[in-house]
């Protein structure tokens, strides 16, 4: 499978950098009480972190809303996801558990503060490329809504497209049968290149460490548009 960014984003955002982890031979199951006492008491820390603070003023959350604007969509009315879970968390609505693998997923988002989409192998057709959306690209995501994309980064395979840094689709969403899945780390793009490689092999470290499995690594930017 190749992976590849459409080159005109890198004239609109020549830092972009777009991390990916590919997971093969894991196990998806209940998230064992370690991560889910983690990720209880990460989200209590946030929320007193954000109690008194503007969500614009967290770095990932203001450099994901830059992008937004500079790919021509409004951050006001369409919020990148970590924004979006920082929202909930700040108004003390914590994150029930999923599973080992969406619980991964949701922690790293937090931990990173980026939007970090996991998607189904399985349910992946062809290649995939990294685009903007336009007034026509859209999926079923996982609020249940029909989510448009125009102006938004898509993931898109050949039945069309299935995450964003928005809402992922319901078609390639992870479930208790998953075993081989593409997580997508859309990287702030003031991090460096060997700061976002280190962060790539600590997340894939974390999730082989709960779920088993193997990992390898894919650091896509403006001098590697491809796989």
């Amino acid at each position: 499978m190749k992976i590849s960014i459409d080159p005109y984003i890198f004239q609109l955002e020549p830092q972009l950098k777009i991390g990916i982890n590919h997971y093969t031979k894991f196990v998806t199951s209940e998230s064992p009480q370690m991560l889910k006492g983690r990720m209880q008491l990460f989200q209590e820390h946030l929320f007193f972190d954000l109690e008194d603070k503007e969500l614009s003023s967290v770095q990932g959350v203001k450099e994901w809303r830059e992008l937004w604007k500079k790919f021509g969509s409004d951050p006001g009315r369409y919020r990148p996801s970590i924004e979006a879970l920082l929202r909930l968390i700040r108004k003390q609505n914590y994150l029930s558990p999923v599973n080992s693998v969406i619980d991964l997923n949701t922690f790293f988002s937090l931990e990173y503060e980026i939007p970090v989409g996991i998607y189904d192998a399985s349910n992946i057709q062809g290649n995939i490329q990294m685009a903007l959306g336009n007034a026509d690209t859209s999926y079923i995501g996982l609020n249940g809504r029909d989510n448009r994309l125009d102006g938004i980064l898509a993931l898109i395979d050949q039945n069309g497209p299935f995450g964003s840094p928005y809402v992922d689709s319901k078609r390639t969403a992870v479930h208790e049968q998953t075993t081989e899945a593409y997580q997508f780390f859309f990287l702030r793009p003031s991090m460096e290149i060997f700061e976002a490689e280190q962060m790539l092999a600590a997340a894939g470290k974390m999730f082989t460490q709960v779920n088993g499995g193997e990992f390898s690594s894919l650091l896509l930017n403006k001098n590697q548009l491809e796989s």
